[in-house]
C-alpha cells in the first residue's frame, strides 16, 4: 500500500490540522479521538509515515509501543477505568478507516459497553478537558 502524506493523521502530525494533544516524543503524537468509543478514548501516531502496522519501520516498533504502554496506564488512571482496550486495526478489512498506523487506546468500565465507532463527534471542550486530566496523569506518572 502506497503512503498518502494528505492522510488526516500526517496532516495533524505535520501541524496543519487541529488536534487535542495529549502526549509527544520523538516516536509518536497522541490526540484524543474526535468520535471517542469511550470518554478519554486515545489515539496513538507514529511519527513514521506507515500506512499500516505492517509497514511501520522496526526500530520505530519500540518508541511507538512504550509509549502506548505510558498512555494506556495515563488513561486507565484519568478515566478510573477497570481496564484499556488498545486496538490497532490494519486494513479496510480490519476496520482501519485512515490509513496512517495508530493504536486506539480507549478506557473500559465494568458493565459498560463502549460506544460503536464513529457515532458522533465529540464537544470540543470536552475533549480538551480529557486531554487535560491525561496529561495530568502522565505528569503524576513521571513525578512518581
Amino acid at each position: 500500500m502506497t503512503y498518502d502524506s494528505g492522510n488526516i493523521f500526517a496532516r495533524i502530525l505535520a501541524g496543519e490540522a487541529k488536534s487535542h494533544r495529549v502526549y509527544d516524543d520523538e516516536h509518536v503524537l497522541a490526540i484524543m479521538d474526535v468520535m471517542p468509543r469511550a470518554d478519554g478514548h486515545t489515539l496513538v501516531l507514529p511519527k513514521a509515515p506507515c500506512a499500516d502496522f505492517h509497514t511501520l519501520p522496526a526500530d520505530a516498533v519500540p518508541g511507538v509501543f512504550a509509549a502506548t504502554q505510558k498512555l494506556a496506564d495515563a488513561v486507565k488512571q484519568a478515566f478510573g477505568a477497570d481496564g484499556v482496550l488498545v486496538i490497532v486495526r490494519n486494513g479496510a478489512a480490519a476496520g482501519q478507516v485512515v490509513f496512517h498506523m495508530h493504536a486506539h487506546v480507549i478506557p473500559c468500565h465494568q458493565g459498560q459497553p463502549v460506544r460503536r465507532p464513529g457515532h458522533a463527534l465529540a464537544d470540543d471542550e470536552v475533549l480538551a478537558e480529557h486531554a487535560r486530566l491525561i496529561r495530568e496523569a502522565l505528569a503524576r506518572q513521571a513525578a512518581e
